[in-house]
């Protein structure tokens, strides 16, 4: 599987500990509990960004302006403002639905799951990297690997393997989420023949507001030197009031 995936995510989550009876074991609940902290971290009730993409080729190289907003995390719009061919192209979440915005053709596309894997507008990452139709809390079992250095701030290990119900072109992914504050600060993605696939660096450590969240983000393809994608915030603005009727077909066809 040559796709590239997940971020980001990137790009956004809210806070909550969630409370467990039975007889699930307490490293099991606690490798789930970090994983959601760090979504909740980055997410917010709701999020605004205004982000640079760099793709970055051996031989040449990229950029392009977006805003991002988000609500919870069933709501995600996505509208690319540079460059000027792409200009005006948007990308709608709504709950498990998928939407693009093509302005060129004055047409709305519903993106089946089958196109979730595929590369998001020629970056290394994925549609669903962008959008977050997968969720990395409820849509993976969790379980803890240890602790490493990573950037030298102390990390939870912890794997993170599809549900079977999940539709989820990774077999495999391992996150480190530093232990103070909640941050990931990398992850690896594996396909089904268990071969490392992508690498996602998370760094460069910002506040907005009362948030203290990682600001630039790369992928790098492990099969292909030279070749990266970056991600960078250039600012966020969190739990700002956003209407659902914000995250709508309609809408999307008006944003500029």
């Amino acid at each position: 599987m040559r796709t590239a995936s997940i971020v980001v995510g990137y790009l956004v989550f809210g806070l909550s500990m969630l409370l467990f009876v039975g007889t699930k074991p307490t490293q099991e609940l606690a490798a789930k509990e970090i994983v959601k902290r760090a979504d909740d971290n980055i997410r917010g009730n709701t999020s605004q960004a205004d982000i640079t993409i760099q793709i970055i080729r051996p031989s040449w190289q990229r950029e392009m302006e977006m805003k991002a907003w988000t609500k919870g995390d069933d709501y995600t719009l996505i509208l690319v403002q540079a460059p000027a061919k792409e200009k005006g192209i948007v990308f709608l979440k709504r709950e498990k639905e998928v939407w693009n915005w093509i302005p060129a053709i004055e047409r709305t596309i519903k993106l089946p799951p089958s196109m979730m894997s595929q590369s998001w507008m020629g970056t290394d990452f994925t549609n669903d990297d962008l959008v977050k139709e997968a969720s990395s809390v409820k849509d993976y079992d969790h379980r803890h690997l240890g602790r490493e250095l990573i950037q030298g701030k102390e990390c939870y290990k912890i794997e993170m393997i599809p549900k079977p119900s999940a539709a989820i072109v990774w077999e495999k992914v391992i996150v480190w989420i530093d232990t103070q504050d909640f941050l990931q600060l990398k992850a690896e993605f594996y396909d089904e023949d268990g071969q490392l696939v992508n690498i996602m660096n998370s760094s460069d450590i910002k506040v907005f507001g009362s948030r203290k969240v990682t600001t630039r983000i790369e992928m790098i393809p492990t099969d292909k030197e030279g070749y990266k994608t970056v991600i960078k915030y250039n600012h966020l603005l969190y739990d700002e009031e956003i209407s659902d009727s914000f995250f709508t077909t309609r809408n999307m066809m008006q944003l500029k």
